[in-house]
């Protein structure tokens, strides 16, 4: 499998099959910051519930969810954080030890392996479930996440990851007061959200991309 660099300075993985990486080239953890961490509130939530529960959908090697942790303790260390990952493939949770990038709980997750699925730190925890994630969120409580990372590969590789059924189970087990991220503006995606029930609005334009990521929530937007 072949490693890259991003433009700052964090490594990810090439999927053969789908030809893309597994984050954007223009940064993974700028990324993990600017599409997830900040436009899903994750500062906000921790200051003011002091409770965070999100999914992390298409985890990988889990910088979506580590750097959220990291946010949420930055901004309230007595924060209590969970975190469920879906992946379906168990060779990015292999890679967790293949890499260090620049997020300081990141040395948690190498305690994680295809055997070993979770840990818990203090009062953060963190789960991966493996499987499609299509079928392991049916498993899931409902109304149970403050925040969803929504980060399989784009629509056109993998237009199945982006149905209006799948959605639907994220509409599911959200709160009525959660947000979902994720880094595409496709209209089938975001056709296929609103179809499932979900308001959306244009997120954070990354730089390096043309286009805005999708914010979307149960409730219309202020």
């Amino acid at each position: 499998m072949q490693k890259f660099i991003t433009a700052d300075g964090t490594e990810t993985f090439l999927n053969e099959q789908v030809q893309e990486t597994y984050h954007s080239q223009t940064g993974a953890v700028e990324e993990a910051l600017k599409k997830y961490a900040v436009p899903c509130k994750i500062a906000e939530l921790a200051r003011s519930n002091g409770k965070i529960k999100i999914l992390d959908v298409c985890s990988g090697m889990g910088y979506n969810g580590a750097m959220a942790i990291d946010v949420a303790l930055e901004a309230n260390p007595d924060c209590e954080i969970e975190v469920i990952g879906l992946e379906y493939d168990p060779k990015t949770i292999q890679w967790i030890q293949e890499v260090n990038p620049p997020i300081k709980c990141y040395v948690w997750f190498k305690q994680l392996n295809p055997q070993k699925l979770e840990f818990q730190q203090g009062k953060v925890q963190v789960k991966f479930i493996l499987g499609d994630a299509r079928e392991t969120c049916k498993r899931l409580p409902p109304e149970y996440f403050d925040a969803i990372f929504f980060d399989p590969f784009s629509p056109k590789p993998a237009p199945e990851m982006w149905s209006k059924e799948f959605f639907e189970g994220m509409y599911r087990v959200i709160k009525t007061t959660g947000i979902l991220a994720t880094f595409s503006c496709a209209r089938m995606a975001r056709e296929n959200m609103a179809a499932a029930g979900f308001m959306y609005d244009d997120g954070p334009i990354v730089a390096g991309r043309r286009g805005p990521g999708t914010i979307a929530t149960k409730w219309v937007f202020p």
